[in-house]
């Protein structure tokens, strides 16, 4: 654990320095950058000049920069007049609700795939590898779309856009988590068709245990070990795929403000974006890496 904190730390640190390199070699002065578009007066380029340093020597500005980030200060938008973090923690919530709704669909799904196809005849399983294919060729912008079209235009029964209710919620859910669901889908199976021809998997039908028991009992543990090494992946995917799809159902949360930054021009709230996707990604890694010792006990004794 320690290893793994130490590997996070440096992970942060170098998506902070990145973020922060990324603005001193961007064109045009620092004070301009950061003001964006911006109102501009003679009073905030003063404070802008005092908040980050920039009449000091280039490494104590660069030292005072993560001594802030150390103190939980991510800055000010000095286009929306408020600070990086009050603005960032009002649209946690949505992006939240919907990354874990995304996450649950797509796990979900591809568990009752695996499970219903594994070890089955060869069209159900080709049927599921089809429908596994397309789910992960189709890119989440355009599965929206197309779910859009038939279940909110055509049929009217989901909200075209917004975040009201449960229902407001089910059609960016699908659309982020079928990509998910057809690749675990497809490692789950495998995992699950390997584990049923281990000798333990022979012995457990010889006492008589049944093929539905084998499979929840023994076979599935066995599997998910490939599995959760993908929600790495699908963390990438998740955090990547929730910036279009908010702009797409026209929800609120951080995609919605990392697009209108991006366009924007508004850097501090494009640089906290940026530290806050290592931190949800280490923090995840770090949780990964404790279910597999949950998952498989082996790992704890090797280690």
């Amino acid at each position: 654990m320690i290893k793994r904190l130490g590997t996070g730390l440096a992970v942060l640190w170098a998506a902070a320095t990145a973020s922060y390199v990324a603005l001193l070699l961007a064109p045009g002065d620092t004070v301009d950058i950061l003001i964006g578009d911006g109102p501009d007066t003679p009073e905030i380029r003063v404070k802008i000049i005092a908040e980050w340093g920039l009449d000091r020597l280039e490494i104590v500005q660069y030292l005072s920069y993560l001594w802030r980030l150390l103190h939980g200060d991510l800055g000010r938008s000095y286009q929306l007049q408020r600070g990086v973090g009050e603005i960032l923690a009002g649209q946690v919530g949505p992006t939240t609700q919907l990354t874990l709704a995304a996450a649950g669909t797509g796990v979900a799904l591809a568990g009752i795939i695996a499970i219903v196809t594994a070890g089955r005849g060869r069209l159900l399983r080709g049927a599921a590898s089809a429908a596994e294919l397309v789910s992960v060729s189709v890119p989440p912008f355009l599965m929206g779309i197309v779910l859009l079209q038939v279940f909110s235009f055509t049929l009217g029964w989901f909200p075209v856009s917004g975040a009201q209710g449960p229902r407001a919620l089910v059609l960016p859910a699908l659309a982020l988590g079928l990509p998910i669901a057809g690749v675990l889908g497809q490692v789950l199976r495998g995992g699950l068709e390997r584990s049923l021809e281990q000798p333990f998997a022979v012995t457990a039908r010889a006492r008589g245990l049944t093929e539905r028991a084998l499979v929840a009992r023994h076979a599935l543990r066995h599997a998910l070990i490939p599995a959760v090494t993908l929600a790495g992946w699908f963390t990438g995917t998740l955090l990547g795929g929730a910036v279009i799809t908010e702009v797409l159902f026209g929800r609120p949360g951080l995609g919605q403000v990392a697009m209108q930054a991006v366009t924007g021009r508004d850097m501090p709230v494009v640089m906290a974006v940026v530290l806050l996707s290592a931190v949800v990604y280490v923090t995840i890694s770090t949780l990964l890496d404790l279910a597999y010792r949950v998952i498989d006990p082996r790992i704890r004794a090797d280690r």
